[in-house]
């Protein structure tokens, strides 16, 4: 896991490709049992809406498992889950930010577990991903390359 102080919201999106839209969208939710779902639904449209569906599988993943962790852990009086979606210059990026302003604790867990995979998943799947204070609270981000795979560069 990575912080990055200081990161604005687009700090990670590459300077240089003005021929991709800037697109994003913003969603907020109770912290409840429904919000992963909700979250993993918003995160379909958009990407469809724009036509970047190749991503649908892992962003919906990371999606669903960074608002998991907020409905599960997350440690303030009225819990709200804000999720933003933005694409820009090959890059998806996806945020969830809460009021809670400890840090995610990742851990690896053993190999009978229950739990405690959500951030070896994140890890394993997002291109990079991080933590950042957001006050109150804390925003934890992920980006994945959202270039079709024949046009990444080698």
């Amino acid at each position: 896991m990575t912080a990055h102080p200081g990161e604005t919201g687009d700090a990670r999106l590459r300077p240089g490709a003005a021929a991709e839209p800037h697109r994003a969208r913003r969603l907020v939710l109770p912290a409840t049992a429904q919000a992963p779902g909700l979250a993993r639904r918003a995160t379909r449209e958009a990407l469809a809406t724009w036509r970047v569906t190749h991503l649908e599988a892992t962003a919906v993943l990371l999606v669903s498992e960074l608002v998991t962790n907020v409905t599960l852990h997350a440690q303030t009086p009225a819990a709200i889950v804000r999720l933003r979606l933005e694409t820009a210059a090959g890059v998806l990026r996806i945020e969830v930010r809460d009021a809670d302003p400890n840090w995610p604790q990742p851990r690896t867990p053993a190999y009978l577990d229950d739990s405690g995979f959500g951030f070896v998943l994140v890890a394993a799947l997002a291109d990079t991903w991080g933590v950042r204070d957001t006050p109150p609270g804390k925003t934890v981000w992920a980006v994945l390359d959202a270039r079709p795979r024949s046009r990444r560069s080698r």
